[in-house]
């Protein structure tokens, strides 16, 4: 749709937003567009993300009388966050037992009464997927890291590998199983989890049964410390591990044998994690795993990194577009690795390549552009600091040095020009000690009205006094002792200052010369501060072959 065409229709809304109009899950609102055959159609937006006209909606929700009574969902809902507060998972998991069949389930015969009447109309998967839905949107819109985001989930999606059938998915901290179950989006992978928070494992494991999935197995426990699954091996395993976690139990792990890159440090349990999942991995499997950015730099991980890198384990690093993570502003990484396989497996590929997407919208696309993009030998990241950070290396390729060391000597040569033709033109004077005769304090000044202290730089009021002169004065190397205290502090207001009597029209040649002064020390900070770009340039240039001596 044209820019012209969708502001005839008005503001548009998205699903989620129709949703909280009406008070429904956005599975409701999903399903309303299947039933609904005078449901709006969309009036903008993407296939997979469509935008609707306001007033359509409104009008349709007016005439449906869906958005003037409470719904079914949003009374179990609403129930539930009373009888459960912050242990929701508890509840959606009591909810999954009650749907599964379970003899105790645990659920309150009045919330159990509540689901059994809505499982008419939508059936034991529409609820649970809707009360999975609701609980992820209310866990990003309050910041919560308990479940990962729709965004992050989108993203592993989309670099994850294609699996066969038969193929065997790990996710060691798979939380509420929404991660595992979307990357295994087709039955007929075996999908297998751990999640520390028992009542996250259980509502994963009966969700999967509910829809259908007899090849999943979730269960609790702390995937670092008890390890449920020992002996497997995933051809894949994805994994959106805790996040700045210190107390991860480095002290109790030491000798680990799952350490074979190199023990992380206590500030580094996202290494921790990325090597239990590497430990898993099959020969010839993948790794993907959510990791924060700072993970790529930090000082602590760089002899792991370089491990990585050298062994040519990682393969792929993927800087995600801000907002991805909702539960909070950091941006999050997806680092892509491969367990070499068996005999006669192709060797570790000589580069790695880095994806920077930061420029682009958190639900846009994720396919990378050729200029977010490049492929780096290993040999340039084995460096002091082993930085994965994919912006890092992208700057450096698709920099036009060329263009920059040209534009910027052009601009320092303009500078220096300027300067020199400000630069004012002085002459012998009377001798040092020649104005000391006749002066007058700013003391005195401002007892006589003549000068104003609105701010920290006293100026002049009057026309018998030129500000630039005054001010001038005030910061020759006399003043600055008298306005300097005894623990060093200099203040340029300071009372005690002197500066010569002269006429006016006297004054106005100091002040304008002064003023050149001022003027010129403001330019030469700016040709340091171009003087450095520029030799960066011109060494980044050299170094990379970018740029060489003329011949």
């Amino acid at each position: 749709m044209t820019d012209k065409a969708a502001a005839s229709v008005g503001p548009l809304v998205t699903g989620s937003e129709i949703a909280r109009m009406a008070g429904v899950t956005r599975a409701a609102v999903s399903n309303w567009r299947r039933r609904h055959s005078d449901f709006p159609a969309p009036a903008g937006g993407a296939a997979n993300s469509p935008l609707y006209a306001l007033a359509e909606v409104q009008a349709w929700l007016d005439k449906q009388r869906k958005g003037q009574e409470v719904s079914p969902e949003v009374e179990l809902w609403q129930t539930m966050r009373a009888a459960y507060g912050e242990q929701m998972v508890a509840g959606l998991a009591d909810v999954a037992g009650v749907l599964a069949g379970e003899n105790d389930p645990g659920l309150r015969q009045d919330i159990a009464a509540r689901v059994r009447e809505l499982t008419r109309d939508e059936g034991p998967v529409g609820v649970v997927n809707g009360l999975t839905e609701r609980f992820l949107d209310s866990a990003r819109r309050a910041g919560s890291d308990q479940v990962t985001p729709e965004r992050v989930v989108r993203a592993v999606c989309h670099f994850a590998p294609r699996l066969p059938a038969g193929a065997t998915l790990f996710d060691p901290a798979c939380g509420t199983g929404v991660l595992l179950l979307s990357v295994a989006a087709e039955a007929g992978t075996r999908c297998r989890g751990q999640e520390a928070d028992a009542d996250s494992a259980r509502f994963a494991q009966l969700r999967a049964g509910l829809l259908g999935r007899t090849d999943v197995r979730i269960v609790a426990g702390d995937s670092l410390h008890a390890d449920a699954w020992p002996d497997l091996t995933a051809d894949l395993v994805v994994c959106d591990p805790p996040a700045g976690v210190t107390e991860w139990g480095r002290e109790e792990l030491l000798l680990d044998s799952r350490w074979e890159l190199g023990t992380p440090s206590k500030a580094e349990g996202e290494l921790a994690w990325l090597q239990h999942a590497y430990a898993h991995t099959a020969p010839g499997g993948q790794v993907l795993m959510v990791m924060p950015a700072s993970v790529a730099y930090r000082k602590a991980g760089r002899r792991i990194r370089a491990e990585l890198v050298r062994r040519g384990i990682v393969r792929q690093v993927v800087a995600l577009p801000p907002g991805t993570a909702t539960a909070h502003a950091l941006p999050v990484h997806l680092w892509c690795l491969r367990r070499p396989g068996s005999t006669g497996d192709e060797e570790p590929g000589p580069t790695v390549r880095m994806v920077d997407l930061t420029g682009n919208s958190p639900d846009g696309s994720l396919e990378p552009r050729p200029d977010q993009l490049a492929d780096v030998p290993l040999i340039e990241l084995l460096d002091d600091t082993v930085d994965l950070t994919p912006g890092r290396h992208l700057l450096a390729r698709h920099r036009d040095f060329p263009g920059e060391y040209a534009a910027l000597r052009e601009e320092l040569e303009a500078e220096l020009r300027r300067l020199a033709a400000i630069l004012p033109e002085l002459v012998r004077g009377d001798g040092p000690g020649s104005l000391e005769g006749s002066t007058t304090s700013v003391a005195d000044l401002a007892r006589a009205g003549l000068v104003a202290y609105d701010g920290p730089v006293p100026v002049s009021v009057s026309e018998q006094l030129d500000t630039d002169f005054l001010q001038g004065f005030l910061r020759s190397s006399a003043n600055a002792r008298r306005s300097t205290s005894a623990s060093g502090t200099y203040r340029l207001d300071g009372r005690g200052a002197r500066i010569p009597r002269m006429g006016v029209d006297a004054q106005r040649r100091y002040g304008s010369a002064f003023r050149s002064l001022s003027e010129f020390e403001e330019g030469m900070r700016k040709v340091d501060e171009l003087t450095r770009q520029l030799a960066e340039v011109a060494r980044d240039g050299l170094g990379t072959g970018a740029l060489s001596p003329e011949m």
